[in-house]
């Protein structure tokens, strides 16, 4: 099952240097029933490109969380044994928790098949979208037009060789 990690640019350098994303629990995005559900396709490529959509809104929240990190999200996708993936079914149709999956150990970085970073172009967007995240979540309508602001920017692939070009 490919699944997508969130993460931000320290925590991808961290994820080079020692070889893993983790420890366990992971939290990840993936193609779960919920997501289905949620999405209402059959059509695989439109699920993982809003399964990756939601850990790209998590990449948000790790950022939001940190002031001091870069403003640029990241996506680590990864290709893990299905039953290592886990859905909770009692938060499946949770708005807040659609795809979102659990794998219990840490996950080696050689399982990775592709990284998707913020172009430097989106910062400006990001920056003003982790800023404006709480006040979203509290239901200011102004404020969720600009965290929507950052999905109007497409993650850029990359491949795990590249991953030093980005991290330094």
């Amino acid at each position: 099952m490919r699944v997508y990690v969130p993460l931000t640019l320290s925590g991808l350098a961290e994820v080079h240097k020692t070889g893993e994303l983790g420890p366990g629990p992971v939290t990840a995005y993936g193609v779960t029933p919920g997501l289905r559900e949620w999405y209402v396709s059959d059509d695989i490529e439109e699920l993982e490109y809003a399964a990756l959509s939601r850990a790209a809104a998590a990449s948000l929240r790790l950022i939001a969380g940190n002031p001091g990190v870069a403003r640029r999200r990241v996506v680590v996708a990864v290709d893990v044994r299905d039953r290592d993936a886990v859905a909770d079914p009692d938060r499946a149709l949770d708005a807040g928790s659609v795809g979102e999956v659990r794998i219990a150990n840490a996950v080696p970085l050689g399982a990775a098949a592709a990284v998707h970073v913020d172009a430097d172009d989106a910062v400006g967007d990001v920056t003003a979208a982790a800023d404006a995240l709480g006040a979203a979540d509290q239901g200011d309508d102004d404020a969720q037009f600009t965290v929507d602001g950052a999905d109007d920017h497409e993650l850029l692939w990359y491949g795990v060789q590249e991953i030093p070009n980005l991290v330094s």
